[in-house]
């Protein structure tokens, strides 16, 4: 009879867990990753900073 009860409350307890939706700030992780990625927020990169090192490459392997 104990197993019935165990296995019951771990059975409830992993659909807690699959079922559980927190309330995410999306804005928040927005900020997050903007700065981890070094980007101010809402700015796009520019072509020149992000083409601008191919150019000296370039450059170098006679392009």
């Amino acid at each position: 009879m104990g197993r019935g009860r165990q296995k019951a409350k771990a059975t409830k307890q992993a659909r807690e867990i699959k079922y559980f939706t927190p309330d995410t700030d999306l804005s928040a992780l927005e900020r997050e990753l903007a700065q981890k990625r070094g980007d101010s927020f809402g700015e796009s990169p520019s072509s020149e900073d992000e083409y601008g090192d191919y150019d000296d490459v370039a450059d170098r392997y006679g392009r």
